[in-house]
């Protein structure tokens, strides 16, 4: 009875004395330190709210610089392409607008010429911050530039083709002339007027290079039947014409032999559409001159190879000034060829044969050093005269050989080497070529992927290939 009677005024007590009760309880709280980590979680959340609002404030403006940049990217593209009809600014304005972004255009800025055309332009939009206001910051900014550029690039293009005797079988020379007809025509097509100029090189056993050509060249003239030069070892070693030195021109007579008075088959050509034809874009002349050509003597690619890398010199600028003077190359490449470093040109050669080197001969010098022997050699057939008139013995004594089969694929390698070091471009084609003409083909090019060895009609293939190819690589954004 004792205990309960104590209990009661116990309890009485404490619910006469709340507030006694809540400061007991609040003392206590204060002094267990549990408490702290709820405090720290409260500022923890709040730090976290603040910082995510942020990443959110800059992630949208992350997402508008994307929207904004993208699109201008798109609209110059599209503004900058030389095929592009529309006025360029309004192409950029248009872009803008269809991806609601009219007010965000700053400024488009349209810069074009003969051959290219370059589109600038800037965006910006400003956004309100949600987040970042609290740290003083009330609006962020979504910026981008953008500028595209499309340009055809002047291209000097060396033609080098082989018509040689070999040329006559298998219906080889028809299906060249249908390849390279097709060539000109596409690198020649609309939108490459005064930007592309070719230059047609024909040859055999030697390289007629015309009268016009060599009128500016020093050479120790001994006739007027046919024009081609007489070139040292060591002039394969670069691609320019030394003009410290004389060249000898080339002798005029026959080697091959029909069993009879024959002079059609000269060692230089000396016909008018067997010369070279220098930075022409007439491509209804190119393909006349084409469609004339006719196999005939020997193979040297290596000659060929050189003329062709010549006309891609910048020390024939002078010749190429002088045809324009003669109304022989239109006014308009004045200059070229151009410098090895300029960028806005691309200079190649396409080299065709469908042989390998071989022999070559001369007459000696003691029967062939008068105007009476000149023309002498330019009525007779050497073997024809030979077979007549001198003893089988004495024979030898005309003729001396001036290149073998070695010597041609060491000077051509000489003369592509040097090409490709001057930066340039050599497409090779071995048109029906045995394995060693092929290895010696695919040297000389830039590149495996630049060499084609082909068969029959498979050569308007190769040079369709070269042809569209060139055209993509004038072709630069």
């Amino acid at each position: 009875m004792e205990k309960q009677t104590a209990f009661r005024r116990a309890r009485a007590g404490r619910c006469r004395n709340p507030v006694a009760a809540l400061k007991r309880s609040t003392a206590g709280f204060l002094r267990d330190e549990n408490g702290s980590l709820a405090y720290m979680a409260l500022a923890m959340s709040l730090v976290m709210m603040v910082f995510g609002g942020i990443g959110v404030d800059m992630i949208y403006a992350e997402l508008n610089r994307t929207k904004v940049q993208n699109t201008l990217d798109r609209a110059v593209l599209a503004a900058a392409d030389l095929d592009q009809t529309l006025d360029a600014e309004g192409v950029v304005a248009d872009y803008m607008a269809k991806m609601g972004l009219a007010d965000a255009l700053v400024s488009s800025d349209v810069d074009e010429g003969l051959n290219y055309k370059t589109v600038t332009a800037d965006g910006h939009v400003d956004m309100p911050s949600q987040f970042l206001k609290l740290l003083g910051i009330a609006e962020t900014q979504a910026s981008g530039h953008a500028q595209a550029s499309e340009r055809f690039n002047k291209v000097e293009v060396s033609l080098v083709v082989d018509i040689s005797g070999s040329m006559e079988s298998n219906s080889k020379m028809d299906n060249l002339k249908d390849a390279a007809g097709d060539f000109v025509d596409t690198l020649l097509a609309d939108g490459s007027e005064d930007l592309v100029s070719i230059s047609l090189v024909p040859y055999s056993e030697q390289v007629n290079a015309g009268p016009e050509i060599l009128s500016y060249l020093p050479v120790n003239w001994k006739h007027g039947y046919s024009h081609c030069l007489e070139f040292s070892e060591d002039a394969f070693e670069t691609t320019e014409i030394d003009r410290s030195i004389t060249y000898d021109q080339m002798q005029h007579f026959q080697w091959n032999y029909s069993g009879q008075n024959s002079l059609t088959d000269t060692v230089c050509p000396r016909y008018d559409y067997e010369r070279i034809t220098p930075f022409s874009q007439d491509a209804s002349a190119l393909k006349r001159q084409i469609n004339k050509l006719t196999p005939r003597a020997g193979t040297s690619i290596f000659l060929g190879m050189k003329w062709g890398a010549a006309l891609l010199d910048p020390s024939s600028q002078d010749i190429t000034d002088g045809l324009i003077s003669d109304g022989e190359v239109d006014t308009v490449f004045s200059g070229r060829p151009v410098a090895y470093d300029d960028s806005d040109v691309l200079k190649t050669v396409v080299l065709m044969t469908d042989g390998q080197h071989d022999r070559s001969f001369r007459i000696r010098d003691g029967y062939y050093n008068s105007e009476s022997e000149y023309v002498h050699w330019n009525k007779y057939n050497l073997w024809y005269y030979l077979y007549r008139n001198v003893d089988s013995y004495q024979r030898g004594n005309f003729y001396y050989q001036k290149y073998d089969a070695d010597t041609g694929d060491r000077l051509l390698d000489n003369i592509c080497t040097a090409a490709k070091e001057k930066g340039v471009i050599i497409w090779s084609i071995g048109f029906e070529v045995e394995d060693h003409g092929a290895d010696v083909m695919e040297s000389c090019a830039s590149s495996p992927s630049h060499f084609f060895r082909v068969e029959g009609v498979e050569i308007a293939e190769a040079f369709s290939t070269i042809a569209h190819t060139l055209n993509q690589l004038r072709l630069t954004q």
